[in-house]
């Protein structure tokens, strides 16, 4: 039996005033599975991921149609509350922003401002998730440190642990590997595999290698429009849209 989707994007289209960022995009998002977004810069690739967490909202000039359904939920229904829905929602964003305060805060600022007061609690769940995100033994006899202080790869996967820290379904990944050297690249790249097995894990990227490496499922937009999109096999290997094929040779940059 085929696996429901855990996201059902139906129709959606983006103004920012006059101007369309995108174009009746259709798609169902596989559960527990890497999808990547790939395309030109420029195509609506962080529009569309920012529409998932309700980044994007129709005020001042910008305008919304369509319906994203997470869990079965239109998120834009009027009624729906935006907390709720972020809550659901672990970003990751090109730059780590961690918060101005220690390691340990940042991973429980999450747990603190749903409730969770008790210290020793509080602690489990520090290790836990920074266990989770790699990062627990580089950071164990430290945790009262500003997090402005550990490295750039060391701040990503600080934010990693700070978004899985308040449990959400979905990982987003806003190109978030493009400020980090190599190792500290394949160490988020790692992360991101193993934590499927948990979530739902969508990631916007640049690098086409990255995309190879780390996909399940594929979507290609191209100018605000949704291409192509499948099983990443399938469309790296035999792609049907000859826009997509000129993106992944390269004609199209």
């Amino acid at each position: 039996m085929e696996q429901k989707p855990h996201i059902r994007i139906q129709d959606l289209s983006v103004f920012f005033g006059r101007q369309r960022a995108l174009k009746n995009i259709t798609i169902d998002i596989p559960d527990k599975k890497i999808t990547v977004i790939i395309g030109p810069s420029g195509c609506g690739k962080t529009t569309l991921l920012k529409c998932l967490n309700r980044l994007v909202e129709p005020l001042d000039g910008v305008k919304v149609s369509g319906k994203i359904f997470v869990d079965e939920e239109d998120i834009y229904d009027p009624k729906v509350e935006v907390t709720h829905i972020r809550k659901k929602m672990g970003l990751l964003s090109q730059k780590p922003q961690v918060l101005p305060m220690s390691i340990y805060d940042n991973v429980a600022y999450g747990p603190r401002l749903h409730g969770q007061k008790n210290k020793k609690k509080l602690g489990q769940i520090v290790e836990h998730y920074l266990q989770m995100a790699k990062l627990w033994e580089e950071v164990k006899d430290r945790l009262s440190e500003p997090a402005s202080r550990l490295s750039v790869g060391q701040q990503q996967r600080l934010c990693l642990a700070r978004g899985l820290a308040v449990e959400p379904e979905i990982i987003l990944g806003d190109e978030p590997t493009s400020a980090l050297d190599p190792q500290s690249s394949q160490n988020v790249e790692k992360r991101l595999i193993e934590l499927k097995n948990d979530y739902t894990v969508i990631v916007v990227t640049h690098i086409l290698r990255q995309a190879k490496r780390i996909a399940d499922y594929i979507a290609f937009l191209y100018m605000g429009e949704l291409i192509e999109h499948g099983p990443a096999e399938g469309v790296f290997a035999n792609p049907k849209d000859p826009r997509t094929r000129a993106y992944l040779t390269g004609e199209i940059s």
